[in-house]
């Protein structure tokens, strides 16, 4: 209750405000707000399911990749022309390079496969030359980590980021420990994988994504800024130094960020690689961060407007409500303060106050001058309303006198013989009665065809036997409703126009309902009269097809529109006419659900 007192204490303009700001502001921002949260989750979402996507994909072409050196590998470890190369003792240095110029092998693996950039077997014979394929090792190279595990592994092979000698440029290379022919004598195979190959896989990602070996040294990565770098310099955190797959969040290049990782170690290998894609948060919610700052702007513009429009329509309202307090207040203040008159415009509530405000005023004014006026004025008053309600009686036509008058007339021509006279009084009195009792609704069929009767009935009496006339009324049509006046001012134009204009004989209007299917009755009206020019007949079709006229349309334009209006363009009148044969009119209307119907006697 409290509230409430508040609240109607609070002048109509900044309550109109209040009204606006907490039912379409407030539940905006906060909607807003939970979208913006759904959104960001759904996009993050997304991110991380297509980086998985993108990982287990960029690990399979790695794999297919980094398996054509593992395959030269076992080629060449079975190679006993390399084997024998590298383990011959040597005479001179023409014998050795003879030797080399004949075993190919190594140099076409290199040519053939686009994997592969280059191929070197260290092995520890003093007798050989450095050829960039045979090599022997120098005390540096001896003391090389991944030289030494690959002596010690027994044949297993073994992936790290290795100097090649020649370029001295990191490669991805296998390492791999081949014995040779003679006891004792072992070698190292070294194959290098083209990095270019490796980055092309890569730069089809969107996410940052790399390939990092054991010793979390990155290998292949789509960013040229990172290829080369231990993970440790790019500020990783621990889990992506260590973890071997999964996804987890991290902080990369001191940004929040989202991690997926998989591990690829292939077949006959000590170790293997990791395949790591990282994609920021704030990277990924970029665009939605656009979206979301130009929704809000947006907004917030149509707020200021929103919030103008309320003022300006709140001070509207309150100045016509203050204008009309003012006008409240100055009634009964003084001589002449009734004829106080308010103009507001409108037809909102204000107005009808306004106007019912003007109205009661003047009410009361006026009652005030007739308890000012005499008693003479009242009766001057009561004597004119008595006139004008004799006048109104007076000129007042009552039907009923019109029906007896015509029973009288029937009932005189009956007594004096005259039968014909009688009945078609009698049927011009039920004509006339049957049109006065038509309202503006439906009517039935067979109703409307025992109208039709009485009007052939009474024009048989003018035209005697030049007029015949057959109705057929189908079962189980006559119950169905249909607009008055319908079939009447068919009947009649065929008598007028068909009948007045045959020169000899009669004529025959024929007049049949016909059900068709269980939704449609089909009305035909056919005469065999004077029938209608071809030239006439085509701009009665042309009228049928103009726009409706606002006013004056009677007959057969009349009833098509009646027709096509109740039950649409398809239920219009259907004309067919050739001159000195007669004329035929159909129409088809949907069945009703109506019941009982009435008898067809006049």
């Amino acid at each position: 209750m409290m509230f409430v007192r508040m609240l109607n204490d609070i002048k109509l303009r900044k309550k109109l405000s209040l009204i606006f700001i907490t039912v379409a502001v407030v539940p905006l921002l906060a909607s807003g707000i939970y979208l913006t949260g759904k959104l960001r989750e759904v996009m993050i979402m997304d991110a991380f399911e297509q980086a998985v996507d993108n990982v287990d994909r960029v690990r399979k072409r790695t794999e297919e990749v980094i398996k054509v050196p593992l395959d030269i590998s076992y080629q060449l470890s079975n190679d006993s022309r390399m084997k024998s190369v590298a383990s011959r003792r040597y005479g001179s240095y023409i014998e050795v390079i003879q030797t080399y110029r004949q075993y190919t092998d190594i140099r076409d693996y290199v040519r053939l496969y686009k994997e592969v950039k280059a191929i070197r077997l260290y092995t520890d014979n003093p007798t050989m030359l450095n050829n960039w394929e045979f090599m022997p090792p120098d005390a540096k190279t001896e003391q090389e980590e991944w030289y030494k595990t690959a002596l010690s592994k027994k044949g297993l092979a073994g992936w790290g980021f290795i100097q090649d000698e020649r370029d001295q440029t990191y490669y991805l290379s296998l390492a791999r420990k081949i014995s040779l022919d003679e006891p004792g004598q072992e070698s190292v195979l070294v194959i290098n994988v083209n990095t270019s190959l490796l980055n092309s896989i890569l730069s089809q990602e969107s996410f940052t994504t790399m390939i990092v070996d054991d010793q979390n040294n990155i290998v292949a990565a789509n960013r040229p800024n990172m290829y080369g770098r231990n993970l440790a310099e790019v500020h990783a955190g621990d889990n992506i130094l260590t973890q071997q797959a999964g996804s987890f969040d991290a902080v990369m290049d001191g940004e929040p960020s989202k991690v997926v990782i998989s591990s690829l170690v292939p077949e006959s290998s000590w170790n293997g690689l990791r395949v790591i894609s990282v994609f920021s948060v704030s990277d990924i919610v970029r665009d939605a961060n656009k979206v979301i700052r130009l929704a809000i702007m947006v907004l917030g513009g149509c707020l200021i407007i929103a919030v103008l429009l309320v003022s300006a329509s709140a001070s509207l309202i309150t100045s016509r409500l203050l204008r009309l307090s003012k006008q409240m207040s100055r009634v009964g203040t003084g001589p002449g303060s009734w004829d106080a008159y308010l103009d507001l415009d409108g037809k909102d509530e204000i107005g009808q106050l306004s106007r019912q405000f003007n109205s009661l005023v003047q009410r009361i004014s006026q009652l005030m001058l007739e308890v000012e006026e005499s008693n003479q004025q009242k009766r001057l008053v009561e004597s004119r309303q008595n006139e004008i309600k004799f006048k109104m009686l007076a000129s007042q036509i009552n039907p009923h006198f019109l029906f007896n008058t015509l029973e009288s007339i029937r009932m005189e021509a009956h007594i004096r013989g005259e039968e014909d006279l009688a009945q078609a009084v009698w049927q011009l009195s039920s004509l006339l009665r049957s049109s006065l009792e038509v309202g503006s609704g439906k009517i039935r069929l067979s109703e409307e065809l025992a109208m039709v009767q009485c009007y052939l009935e009474l024009q048989k009496f003018r035209y005697e036997d030049r007029l015949l006339y057959d109705i057929a009324l189908a079962p189980g049509t006559g119950e169905i409703e249909i607009p008055p006046l319908i079939l009447q001012p068919l009947v009649e134009n065929s008598i007028f126009h068909g009948l007045d204009g045959k020169e000899e004989g009669p004529m025959l209007i024929t007049i049949r309902t016909e059900a068709r299917g269980d939704d449609e009755v089909f009305v035909e009206i056919e005469d065999d009269g004077a029938g209608i020019p071809q030239q006439k007949m085509e701009d009665l079709q042309n009228k049928l097809k103009e726009p409706e006229e606002s006013e004056g349309r009677i007959g057969l334009r009349n009833v098509h529109d009646r027709l096509r209006l109740t039950y649409g363009n398809d239920s219009g009148l259907s004309i067919k006419s050739k001159e000195g044969e007669g004329t035929r009119i159909t129409f088809s209307i949907p069945r009703g659900n109506d019941s009982n119907v009435l008898s067809t006697d006049c």
